[in-house]
């Protein structure tokens, strides 16, 4: 069976048709509860294979022939978990052949049985199905004679069927990340989809209307949640405690810009201080908007013209801000908060351009998984005190950094610092230091890794690597010893893994897993000589009380935008502020 399953997910159509008639006979059991979950995975594993429409592909019929008699076996055997999976599998098979009404009548059974046994594993599955077949998405989908709802009333019907599935799926999340085969998902074709299903549902409107308000507020509370899931898949365990913030209590000077990349379009739910959320949309396919988004990002290596990266800048802005200009300008905003989806958490926000001017010369920038995990306090002035760790000779197959020393040696001239350099940047000694003073500030200027696997995630030290799970080991001791809490997180050279198309998803699982209010990080690894410029600038400007740390960092990048040797966004705008901009 495993063997198929590679051949079909591979599509290695051939060599699957011949292995197909062996697989069958082994199906062909007495009625037993192994049995029963071999025809159902053969049937799941068939379903794939039809939903190619690859020619000599199973008919529907061969595989309804398989799960017929597993419903009755599992009938028989009073399995109802067994029942369950047979009749929601049927259930897709006939969502897959366009027969709605069979398949919602079998997915409501098998939603039933799943509830009746407590299996939320088994029934977030079936109440997302439902979701979809009961979303009016074409005229393929109609509303049977026999169905006792209209068009709108079955809109209502399936956004309660996909919250159903959500509050399902967070009731599961300790065991979503559980080391248990029964209840482990594919986060990408388990999960995910259900979220970015339920926020395109929420977005769209039976009557082609803009979107209610309270559908808006729900999509971003889903959309937050999905940011949440994500990191909880990130670590394999439940790490995150969300608490909401009213953003217009913590800035009224902010607003906060929530991009969603959906199939079909490019939407956009903006929230402005003291008013209502605001929405709009490009019609877009998903594939075009990424094709765009990687334009962008190649745009940004050193060695572009501006008459390359401009009007790929531009395209991004028009598609992310252009029909928002005018509001945020009459909002009075000077910051601009991005709750980034997929592609775009790679990209600096910071080299978006209007066609006169970067953003960044016109807004404070910062980047947040959602504002139920921001920590709302403003940075505490007085008496800045930093640890910085640093490394300027090559280690461990990593490059040097000669200018980290100049680095150093500036901020110390900024703020009263602890300095660990070299020999003496070790893993030992950088726990001991931050477990035994309190210190606002850390600031790494050493090679790292940002990665959406954990397990490559990492900072570099002299005798070896501090993983992004440490981290709050480190946080654990300062609360044990009532320390205060980091402020800021300084990571002045580290970046995201070359060709991970999700690798930004690590350097929020170092900004939340590290405990600091606020972390400061670079996407891509920068000229050193620029890094210490910056990072010089922005401590001069974060040593004035009125300044926020996300005005800080703009002033500092546009110190670098004036100079000639600098202009280029790849040497200022790697840099992000993620967390708390206060």
């Amino acid at each position: 069976m495993a063997q198929l399953s590679l051949l079909v997910e591979t599509e290695q159509w051939a060599d699957a048709q011949t292995l197909l008639p062996q697989i069958q006979v082994q199906a062909d059991f007495p009625a037993s509860h192994t049995g029963i979950y071999i025809r159902i995975h053969l049937a799941q594993i068939l379903m794939t294979w039809t939903s190619q429409e690859i020619s000599q592909s199973p008919t529907p019929q061969t595989i309804a022939l398989l799960l017929a008699p597993a419903i009755q076996q599992s009938h028989d055997l009073d399995d109802r978990r067994a029942a369950s999976y047979a009749l929601g599998t049927l259930g897709h098979l006939y969502e897959q052949t366009q027969q709605w009404e069979e398949a919602r009548s079998l997915t409501r059974q098998a939603l039933v049985l799943a509830q009746a046994i407590n299996a939320p594993d088994i029934a977030y599955q079936w109440q997302w199905q439902l979701g979809r077949l009961l979303k009016p998405q074409n005229q393929d989908n109609p509303v049977a004679e026999s169905e006792d709802f209209t068009q709108p009333q079955r809109y209502e019907e399936a956004i309660a069927a996909y919250a159903e599935a959500i509050k399902t799926l967070q009731s599961l999340r300790s065991d979503l990340i559980a080391i248990n085969p029964d209840v482990q998902f594919s986060f990408r074709e388990s999960v995910e989809p259900v979220y970015r299903q339920f926020v395109e549902l929420l977005l769209q409107s039976p009557q082609g209307n803009e979107p209610t308000l309270e559908n808006l507020k729900q999509a971003r509370e889903v959309i937050e949640s999905l940011q949440l899931a994500e990191l909880d898949n990130f670590f394999r365990e439940i790490c995150l405690t969300a608490r909401p913030v009213q953003i217009d209590q913590l800035d009224p000077q902010a607003a906060v810009i929530y991009p969603i990349i959906l199939p079909n379009q490019f939407a956009v739910i903006l929230s402005l201080p003291n008013q209502p959320l605001r929405y709009y949309e490009t019609p877009l396919l998903q594939p075009e908007v990424e094709r765009l988004l990687e334009q962008m990002l190649q745009s940004l290596r050193p060695t572009s013209f501006v008459q390359e990266r401009l009007p790929i800048a531009q395209q991004v802005y028009d598609l992310l801000l252009r029909p928002a200009e005018a509001d945020l300008v009459s909002s009075e905003v000077t910051t601009l908060v991005f709750v980034l989806d997929g592609l775009l958490q790679n990209l600096p926000m910071a080299a978006l351009h209007d066609g006169q001017h970067y953003l960044i010369e016109k807004y404070s920038i910062a980047l947040t998984p959602g504002l139920q995990l921001l920590q709302p306090q403003p940075l505490e002035r007085q008496q800045l005190r930093g640890l910085i760790g640093g490394l300027s000779q090559a280690r461990q197959g990593f490059s040097a950094l000669p200018n980290v020393v100049t680095e150093i040696d500036q901020i110390e001239s900024e703020i009263s610092a602890q300095v660990l350099l070299n020999q003496a940047f070790t893993s030992t000694t950088f726990q001991e230091q931050i477990d035994s003073r309190a210190f606002s500030i850390v600031h790494l200027a050493t090679h790292g890794q940002f990665s959406s696997s954990a397990e490559e995630t990492f900072i570099l030290t002299w005798d070896g690597q501090i993983n992004v799970r440490q981290l709050d080991q480190l946080l654990q001791v300062r609360e044990q010893e009532q320390l205060s809490p980091i402020e800021l997180l300084v990571l002045s050279a580290c970046e995201t893994a070359t060709g991970d198309r999700r690798a930004a998803l690590g350097m929020a699982g170092v900004a939340v897993r590290s405990g600091a209010r606020s972390t400061l990080a670079s996407l891509w690894s920068v000229n050193d000589r620029s890094t210490a410029v910056l990072m010089v600038e922005f401590y001069r400007e974060l040593d004035n009380p009125s300044v926020t740390k996300a005005e800080a960092l703009r002033r500092a990048q546009q110190v670098l935008l004036e100079q000639r040797q600098y202009e280029h966004p790849y040497y200022w705008a790697a840099f992000v502020l993620l967390g708390n901009w206060l």
